[in-house]
């Protein structure tokens, strides 16, 4: 199992939000490449990372950033926020991204998202964001009445890498991750499934390795880890396990 360390990008500093809340983020730094040195030197190979500007902007707001991050990172970036055309999807391909994450698109516009699968193979994953079952978008200010496996089992045949679920009454709460809802989502998708929101400690890491054979591919890691309440290499060397 992965474990993807989180950089959420907002005016180009590293923050965190609660439950979403663009209102309510709290700064960790304003050098958003050192950070991601930071955690390669903890042995990541894998980064998380997100321009919340973008989100809400439909397009790249936190450019020079991420582009220090893919220059500095020596490992795999994967990367959402706002993505929602070709144009933006080859560019940062280009950039040097390994992943572009998709979220509002994937609910308004599914035919682009296979479309982009289709052309960029194992390059494309599909956000489902959860409140209270349903899925959220607009960078999480709006709610549909689509229900989330429904969204994941939209892309089952379309080639996209993974979905990635995100409890958002969790996210950046430190309540632990909702395991049972992420390994439900798993066990009812064939696609691989990257949980994300909530997590606290290791032991989260620990009960999402033990269900990797059922299709937890991942985990994503932000607020724990900038309030030392998780270790980076301690939470690599468990997910390894497994």
């Amino acid at each position: 199992m992965i474990v993807f360390p989180a950089i959420d990008l907002k005016q180009g500093q590293v923050v965190r939000l609660a439950e979403g809340d663009m209102a309510r983020a709290t700064v960790y730094g304003d050098d958003p490449a050192a950070q991601a040195m930071l955690f390669a030197e903890a042995g990541s190979q894998f980064l998380h990372v997100v321009d919340l500007d973008g989100s809400f902007a439909g397009r790249a707001e936190n450019r020079g950033a991420v582009e220090a991050i893919v220059e500095t990172f020596p490992g795999h970036v994967q990367l959402g926020g706002g993505i929602r055309t070709r144009q933006a999807v080859a560019g940062w391909f280009d950039l040097g991204v390994s992943r572009v994450v998709m979220g509002t698109a994937a609910l308004k516009d599914p035919q682009f998202v296979r479309d982009m699968a289709a052309e960029f193979p194992g390059g494309i994953v599909v956000a489902v964001d959860a409140r209270d079952g349903m899925v959220a978008t607009e960078g999480w200010a709006a709610v549909s009445d689509v229900p989330v496996i429904d969204l994941a089992r939209r892309f089952e045949d379309a080639g996209v890498a993974a979905v990635l679920f995100t409890d958002i009454g969790r996210d950046g709460m430190l309540k632990g991750c909702n395991i049972e809802a992420t390994v439900d989502l798993a066990r009812r998708t064939d696609l691989p499934v990257i949980a994300s929101g909530g997590v606290k400690g290791i032991d989260d890491i620990y009960m999402l390795a033990m269900h990797a054979h059922e299709g937890i591919e991942g985990v994503i890691t932000g607020r724990a880890l900038f309030e030392g309440r998780l270790d980076l290499a301690a939470a690599i060397a468990m997910a390894s396990r497994n």
